[in-house]
C-alpha cells in the first residue's frame, strides 16, 4: 500500500497573495465574486482577481482561452501564495492538456477547490505530485465550521478533518493511506485519461450532487469493473444529494448503492462526511497521508 505523501506547501499567513480564477462555470451574479474578494481578506489574505473571472461562453467562464490563461498567470507569478477557485460548474477538464506543470511544480502553492475542481486536482498529482485542497470553492459563505477548516490545513497546516458528526459507518474498518478522490462524476470521467486519479492505496473521498441513484450505482459498478476500488484502501463519503425530482431509486438509497461497492471492493468505508456541496465543509489535503477510523467516525490526517 502507498502511503508516501506528496510534497506539501508552505502555510498562508497574513498578507498572502491569493489568486481568484474561474477555470469551470460562468459566474452569473456578480455577488460571488465580491463574496470571494470578502472571503479572502476575512482571512487576512490579499485577493488577486483573474483577469477574465467574468467573461461568459455558454456555460463557461470564458472561453477555454481565457479561462487557461488566468489559470496559468496565476501559476506563473511567483508572488502568488495560493489559487483558490472560485466555483465549480463543469469546464475544468478542457484545460488539463494545457496547464504549465512545470511553473506549478517549481512554485508551489495550494490549489483550492472542490466539485468539477477534482479534475485540476487529480492533474496536479499525477503531473507535479503537489498536495492540493478539496475544500469550500471562493463564492462560498463560510460556515465557522468551515472557516476553522480552511485555516487549520492553509494556515496552520494540521489536521483539518476529525470526527464526522454525521459520519455512518457502511462497511467498518481501518485504514492508512494517501487522500485522493473529489467529485464522482469527474473521477469516472477521467478513468483512462492520462490524470485519472491514483487509486493505489488511497482513501478515496468521493461527493456529487443530483445525480440519481442509480447513476451512482453506475458510476462506482465501472470503478469495480475497472479494477480502481480494489485498489483503494478506504473510501470515504460526504454529501450526494440526488435530483429533487429524482423517481428512480426505487427505495434504495445512495447509502446503499456505496455500501455495496466497499463490500466488493473489501474495504472500509464511511458515509456521511463533511464534504460536498454543502455549507459546513473539511479542507481536505488530497495528497497528505491520513488514517480512518469508522469506530470513532474519524478521519486524521497527518501533519502537511
Amino acid at each position: 500500500m502507498t502511503t508516501k505523501p506528496f510534497r506539501s506547501i508552505k502555510p498562508l499567513v497574513p498578507g498572502s497573495k491569493v489568486a481568484l480564477v474561474a477555470p469551470s462555470g460562468v459566474l452569473r451574479d456578480a455577488a460571488h465574486l465580491r463574496q470571494a474578494e470578502d472571503n479572502v481578506r476575512s482571512l487576512g489574505w490579499i485577493p488577486v482577481m483573474g483577469a477574465h473571472v467574468g467573461s461568459a461562453n455558454a456555460y463557461l467562464a470564458g472561453t477555454d482561452e481565457e479561462r487557461l490563461e488566468d489559470l496559468n498567470t496565476a501559476i506563473r507569478d511567483e508572488s502568488i501564495d495560493a489559487i483558490w477557485c472560485i466555483r465549480g460548474g463543469y469546464g475544468a477538464m478542457r484545460l488539463l492538456s494545457g496547464i504549465d506543470y512545470s511553473a506549478f511544480s517549481e512554485n508551489t502553492r495550494p490549489l483550492i477547490g472542490f466539485s468539477d475542481i477534482t479534475a485540476l486536482h487529480a492533474a496536479i498529482h499525477r503531473e507535479c505530485g503537489l498536495v492540493s485542497f478539496h475544500g469550500p470553492t471562493a463564492r462560498r459563505s463560510l460556515t465557522d465550521f468551515s472557516r476553522a477548516s480552511v485555516v487549520a490545513a492553509l494556515a496552520d497546516q494540521r489536521d483539518s478533518c476529525g470526527i464526522a458528526p454525521n459520519g455512518r459507518v457502511l462497511r467498518a474498518g481501518k485504514a492508512r493511506g494517501r487522500l485522493a478522490g473529489g467529485n464522482l462524476s469527474l473521477i469516472v470521467a477521467l478513468q483512462g485519461t492520462p490524470y485519472s486519479v491514483d487509486f493505489d492505496g488511497a482513501i478515496l473521498i468521493i461527493e456529487d450532487i443530483g445525480e440519481a441513484v442509480y447513476r451512482v450505482d453506475r458510476m462506482l459498478r465501472q470503478l469495480l469493473l475497472c479494477g480502481s476500488l480494489q485498489r483503494c484502501a478506504a473510501i470515504v463519503a460526504g454529501d450526494f444529494r440526488p435530483a429533487p425530482d429524482d423517481t428512480d431509486g426505487d427505495n434504495r438509497t445512495i447509502d446503499e448503492v456505496i455500501a455495496e461497492a466497499a463490500d466488493a471492493a473489501g474495504i472500509p468505508c464511511l458515509a456521511g462526511a463533511p464534504i460536498g456541496h454543502i455549507p459546513d465543509q473539511w479542507t481536505i489535503p488530497l495528497g497528505a497521508v491520513a488514517d480512518l477510523d469508522t469506530s470513532n467516525l474519524s478521519l486524521r490526517v497527518d501533519v502537511v
